[in-house]
């Protein structure tokens, strides 16, 4: 039989959806997808914008001088304008050119970001006093801000952030712990707008410095090849094992999702070929989508970028950024591990083969055309470890990026490319900067009201001070929080929000932060929304809740995890030594395992109920870090290891 190329592969599984239909699916549920695509001058004009941002940034990246309050606002008027100028008002608007309204609505946005540059010396001087067109001023950028957000992310976050504005105003009518002496439009405006507290807060901050380095360092990751490279590499890895597919969604997704921001753009850029691949190979349709779904999400999770949540919560919890990625990394692990193990059951238990060995790209073949891809990306992580900011790594890893492209022909950038690039790349920031702003809003009417400790106050309150009752009000908080928010945001959301709570109880800055980082994220994979999930099944042809469902299971390590790196941080590498970490990722991987194959109901063969409670309960034990319930956890698993070595053997014997 003739070898097939990795492209024949490609073709021969994946014409299930054309191209048309996975691009109508992402727009439909990635609302940052849904930009108009232009033509003409208008075309031109909105590219040399775009050009213009990318160059604004990189510039003061390079020479870091600028006053943090009028880099943002520019980088603000940079994002607003062009959010009005791609982004329609309306779905029936046409999308292949500008409405009037929409300019005239850009040049106002961009305006009122420029009042902060133009006056700045006399907001300055002025020290907090505002007059009337400062609070005109003021209000507009509020509203400017909802607008853009309701274009690019949509009605949740709106709601959520008119929630809080609702309170600012309602705090004396508000009954119980949660009142206050409300706020009137004077200082509302200024506090929002005019301080850094508020839409010109961190969040914008973060977006205006190391986010939007990251983002164009993966647009010129995207240009050189390298979701390709990532779907081959996981190919030649675990492509012919039981389930390969699968598996190969999983380190697929998890490698694009180290670079991307968005969970429900990462399932249907890789889900669009996995999926096929794994109905092909017999997996069910909700069980596929469950996959991808699942697999995409935890890229949220995984360093260095984390969904650009990495630098914001650097910033917050003013911790170094390297501290963060590192405490991130083998939470992470664990959970695709745990995604890795559901898949791999599930093909055991329904005898699923691999593709076969000549439709699996050689590791040495794909290493040697595109492994250089890598280099980037281990260079981000030396720089950091090594004590370079994440703007200085990010700039080391773009020049990297176009001097590695050019070792081969294959990945080799033009001219055009590069300018692609920095388009791509400020399109991308569209989300973020949107996102961003709009949390501002959000930490603004925290700020101004003390919302985050009384908050804090009502869940302890709720709990009756129990730690265990908190982490659950905090986690379902966090779940609620989380759904159709993007990922910067969906941080600054339930970190402000729920995690005062736990740190009232002792619990450590950085396990905290963690948890309900965690528990945002995985709103995306959880019933009744699940976004992810329900994107997944769109491909897959599946039905929406049965493919969440499924995703909850395979990401069972999410649910696990964070409460066991509450209880003892080793496990986020605090307060640890080699050793003790050395056991506890060993008994966690153990335990993560033999919770999946409870789940799963297969290990060595099929399992009866009694015997998947004792795995399961077995493997949330080993999973715990204390050694009393390590060891009663590891007796619950040997004793099911034995039963199931047992049946094995009598069902080999028999079959013979």
């Amino acid at each position: 039989m003739t070898k097939k190329t990795n492209n024949e592969v490609v073709q021969d599984i994946s014409p299930e959806m054309s191209q048309e239909e996975v691009d109508n699916i992402l727009r439909k549920y990635d609302k940052g997808s849904n930009f108009r695509v232009l033509s003409g001058n208008a075309n031109k004009i909105v590219t040399i914008i775009l050009l213009s941002f990318s160059l604004f940034q990189l510039y003061t990246a390079i020479f870091l001088g600028m006053e943090p309050m009028i880099l943002r606002s520019i980088h603000l008027a940079f994002g607003l304008s062009l959010i009005f100028l791609l982004y329609p008002a309306q779905k029936n608007m046409p999308k292949d050119k500008i409405h009037p309204i929409d300019i005239i609505t850009a040049i106002i946005a961009t305006v009122v970001c420029f009042y902060i540059v133009v006056f700045y010396k006399d907001i300055v001087y002025r020290q907090g006093l505002i007059n009337t067109t400062d609070m005109i001023i003021g209000i507009l950028a509020v509203i400017l801000v909802l607008e853009a957000a309701r274009r690019v992310i949509g009605m949740p976050m709106v709601i959520i952030s008119l929630l809080f504005i609702a309170y600012a105003f309602l705090g004396p009518y508000i009954p119980g712990k949660l009142a206050h002496r409300g706020v009137d439009l004077n200082n509302f405006a200024q506090h929002l707008f005019f301080t850094t507290e508020g839409i010109m807060g961190l969040p914008i901050g973060v977006s205006s410095t190391f986010i939007f380095m990251f983002l164009l360092f993966g647009a010129y990751l995207e240009k050189t090849g390298m979701g390709e490279f990532f779907i081959n590499l996981a190919n030649s890895i675990n492509g012919s094992s039981p389930g390969g597919p699968a598996k190969v969604a999983v380190i697929s997704s998890g490698l694009m999702g180290t670079l991307s921001g968005s969970s429900v753009a990462n399932v249907v850029g890789t889900g669009s070929f996995t999926i096929p691949m794994m109905k092909k190979l017999g997996y069910k349709p909700e069980f596929a989508g469950a996959v991808e779904a699942t697999a995409s999400t935890g890229g949220q999770l995984m360093p260095p970028i984390m969904g650009a949540a990495a630098f914001l919560m650097a910033e917050i919890t003013n911790t170094p950024y390297f501290t963060i990625i590192k405490a991130a990394a083998i939470p992470a692990l664990l959970y695709y591990f745990g995604v890795w193990a559901g898949v791999h059951f599930e093909a055991k238990k329904l005898n699923l083969l691999g593709l076969p060995k000549n439709e699996v790209p050689k590791f040495s073949h794909v290493m040697k055309t595109r492994g250089h891809l890598i280099i980037p990306i281990v260079l981000v992580i030396f720089l950091l470890t090594k004590g370079f900011s994440p703007i200085r790594a990010a700039l080391g890893a773009i020049v990297s990026t176009l001097i590695c492209s050019a070792i081969s022909k294959d990945t080799r950038l033009t001219f055009k490319d590069l300018i692609n690039g920095l388009v791509s790349g400020a399109k991308n920031a569209l989300t973020v900067v949107s996102a961003c702003a709009c949390a501002g809003i959000i930490i603004g009417v925290v700020t101004q009201t003390g919302l985050g400790l009384k908050m804090g106050s009502v869940l302890v309150g709720i709990a009756n001070g129990n730690l265990f009752l908190t982490l659950f009000f905090a986690m379902v908080t966090s779940l609620v929080l989380g759904i159709g928010v993007p990922t910067t945001a969906n941080y600054v959301i339930t970190s402000t929000i729920a995690a005062p709570a736990l740190l009232m109880l002792g619990v450590q800055l950085i396990p905290a932060h963690m948890f309900v980082f965690y528990f945002g994220i995985i709103a995306d994979v959880t019933p009744p929304v699940c976004l992810a999930a329900v994107a997944a099944s769109g491909i897959a042809k599946s039905e929406p809740m049965k493919t969440g469902v499924q995703a909850t299971r395979l990401a069972i390590a999410a649910f696990l995890i964070p409460y066991i790196f509450v209880h003892s941080p080793r496990m986020l590498m605090i307060d640890t030594t080699p050793l003790l970490l050395a056991f506890d990722i060993v008994t966690a991987v153990i335990g993560i395992a033999c919770v999946a194959a409870g789940l799963t109901g297969y290990f060595k063969t099929h399992m009866k109920v009694i015997e998947r409670l004792l795995f399961v309960a077995g493997g949330i034990l080993l999973v715990m870090t204390d050694i009393k319930f390590v060891s009663i956890g590891a007796i619950l698993v040997i004793a099911e290891f034995l039963i199931q070595k047992n049946k094995f053997s009598k069902e080999k014997i028999t079959a013979q």
